[in-house]
């Protein structure tokens, strides 16, 4: 996806609102994926979505309109998730077990499908690696989303997070060596 019009971006700075819709069109699926991957909780997602852009808002005057301000946002999505993760609301909120009647688990049963058995291994599968990234420390779980959910390259991830390049390079290289430790006889 190509930066937009850097006279949008001035606009953002500005905080002209018809700039801030444009951004907010154009990057909140990307955020939205991002922090519904690092949280794994889409209610939570939507939560940390909108705090994103009140963020974005209230440090505009920050945004440099000649640069594409994917990372910026990202950097910013991260570090939202960042603080929910540090807060104790999260830690007391997160359950490992949902009830039987729950439209989550409802979803994860039936998927409409012709062959119900592929759709249900399918989900099955994904709720592994889903548990398997929860496990994973924050660090770890965040080189990992950015890299294979959002696309990002390691220069990309290493300026995202304030790290150097060979330093990020290496957490996603633990990661995937984590993931493969947890996910070992489960797949």
């Amino acid at each position: 996806m190509a930066p937009p019009d850097p006279a949008v971006l001035d606009g953002v700075r500005r905080r002209d609102p018809e700039a801030l819709g444009k951004l907010f069109e154009r990057y909140f699926d990307m955020v939205f994926a991002l922090v519904h991957r690092l949280l794994g909780d889409r209610a939570a997602a939507e939560d940390a979505a909108s705090e994103v852009f009140l963020k974005v808002y209230r440090a505009a005057h920050q945004l440099d309109p000649s640069r594409d301000p994917a990372p910026w946002l990202m950097t910013i999505a991260t570090n939202v998730c960042r603080d929910l993760w540090r807060s104790g609301a999260y830690r007391m909120s997160r359950s490992h077990a949902a009830p039987l009647d729950s439209p989550a688990v409802a979803a994860a049963l039936t998927t409409g499908a012709n062959e119900p058995e592929v759709g249900a291994l399918a989900t099955e599968r994904d709720r592994i690696v889903q548990e398997a990234m929860l496990q994973l420390p924050e660090p770890l779980r965040t080189a990992v989303v950015l890299h294979d959910w959002q696309g990002m390259s390691h220069p990309e991830i290493a300026a995202a997070l304030g790290l150097e390049h060979a330093a990020a390079r290496k957490r996603y290289s633990r990661a995937l060596a984590a993931l493969a430790s947890l996910l070992e006889g489960k797949l």
